[in-house]
């Protein structure tokens, strides 16, 4: 079996069911399948076969559901693009994947009304091409299968109990692994009703969930910091619609998830998840969800801490490797097992708490920041010698970048912010410059990151 097979539950199974609601219209999912039939035809008119690359770089639009199930009806694999990459990352991302076509919304293809060319695909046959960044700051595309999403989504939807009863409110991204995996994933096989938001806007967020009544709502740690604005009879209604709140991409912080108890009535699920493997850990669905704990392994998923405390995994869920790049898939594993770099401690009963990450990543509002690219850039400004980039500690998004810089000469930290703006994505800019005489060092001469700051 396929995705295809798993989203035909729903597309075949339940044709005349409203399963999406798009900017005030509503969708069946006969109507949905229609709609990728024809947008797989217009793939395959362009000469796109099995195995092509398609980049997409859309955000949140039913369009962008199209293409998808296009290339999953196809064998198309398809490169979603993050929508604040400037011409930079993205140029990275089209030169390694090499696609046959590159969406954006001034060339969504036109559907086609011939019957699409369907692909007789097995599982281990790859769905996507996710980019990740690595510690070394190369931007290295995830190669995730039919089957890595599918045992996702099924663990998912058994451990969470979403049925077609549910109604989901995402606002997460949907060229972001999180959105895509167990957004998108869940509703299809599901069968709920989904109402999909173009991005979650904090001033019109508690609107949102007062007119949809969801029961079932995706999000980043920064959105219940907002949603914790919501007056308090407001946060009573929403809460006694809802069945369950999930957050993920980045810690949650154990205070917010007591405020957000005390406000709305509901102890939000944390996990744990990432590009290369989806979800992997989860506070479960009936029993303790701790605060910050990420909670118990999923099943099928194996856990082990290896000496220094790094988090190991074997599953269905983990990927099959990166694209092209067979030396960085090697080092990624360990006998088997896949090192992701986090650092984690386990309770007595099983319960795993993440302790930080062996590289100095950097996680905002739920997107990943790796310092050396923005280092890099940085250094190829004439006016600065040196540059370190760290974390700072930030209640709304998590954390926030802040940049360290030994310059040569005269220094405008405004013209140097406004150069980041125009080659990176907005997440990845300093929120601000710290100059410094010169940057601490060990003896060998690595720089001391934690010292900074300090």
């Amino acid at each position: 079996m396929n995705l295809r097979d798993l989203f035909n539950l729903s597309l075949v199974g339940r044709v005349h069911k409203v399963g999406l609601e798009w900017q005030g219209a509503e969708y069946t999912f006969g109507e949905i399948d229609a709609r990728s039939d024809r947008m797989a035809a217009a793939l395959t008119a362009q000469g796109l076969t099995p195995g092509d690359r398609v980049c997409v770089q859309l955000a949140n639009r039913i369009e962008m559901i199209d293409i998808y199930l296009a290339c999953i009806k196809t064998g198309i694999i398809f490169v979603p693009v993050n929508v604040l990459y400037r011409d930079r990352e993205v140029q990275h991302i089209l030169n390694d994947a090499q696609p046959k076509l590159f969406v954006t919304e001034a060339n969504i293809p036109d559907p086609r009304g011939a019957a699409p060319c369907a692909a007789n695909l097995d599982g281990d046959a790859p769905a996507a091409l996710v980019y990740t960044s690595g510690t070394t700051g190369v931007s290295k595309g995830a190669i995730l299968t039919h089957n890595n999403f599918a045992a996702n989504a099924l663990n998912l939807l058994t451990c969470w109990q979403i049925t077609g009863r549910d109604r989901l409110l995402l606002a997460l991204p949907l060229f972001h692994v999180h959105a895509l995996g167990n957004g998108l994933h869940c509703w299809l096989i599901s069968g709920c009703r989904m109402r999909l938001l173009e991005r979650f806007e904090h001033q019109t967020a508690a609107a949102q969930f007062l007119e949809f009544h969801p029961t079932l709502f995706f999000g980043v740690p920064t959105m219940y910091v907002r949603l914790l604005e919501t007056p308090r009879d407001q946060a009573g209604q929403i809460g006694r619609a809802m069945r369950l709140f999930v957050s993920g991409s980045a810690p949650l912080p154990a205070a917010i998830l007591e405020e957000f108890r005390a406000l709305f009535g509901h102890t939000i699920l944390e996990r744990y998840g990432m590009t290369e493997t989806m979800m992997n850990i989860s506070n479960p669905y009936l029993g303790e969800r701790r605060p910050g704990s990420v909670g118990l392994p999923l099943p099928g998923v194996s856990v082990r801490l290896a000496e220094n405390g790094e988090v190991l995994l074997k599953g269905p869920n983990v990927f099959a490797g990166y694209w092209r790049r067979e030396q960085a898939t090697r080092d990624a594993f360990i006998e088997g097992w896949f090192k992701t770099g986090d650092l984690a401690t386990k309770s007595d009963d099983g319960y795993y708490t993440l302790s930080g990450r062996k590289s100095d990543l950097i996680i905002s509002g739920g997107f990943n920041i790796y310092p050396r690219e923005i280092e890099e850039f940085l250094m190829e400004q004439p006016e600065i010698a040196e540059a370190a980039v760290v974390a700072e500690p930030d209640r709304v998004r998590g954390e926030i970048p802040v940049a360290y810089v030994v310059v040569m000469e005269s220094f405008d930290a405004d013209a140097i912010a406004e150069r980041c703006r125009a080659k990176l994505a907005s997440f990845k800019v300093p929120r601000r410059f710290e100059r410094v005489e010169q940057l601490p060092r060990n003896a060998l001469g690595k720089v001391q990151k934690h010292l900074l700051g300090s």
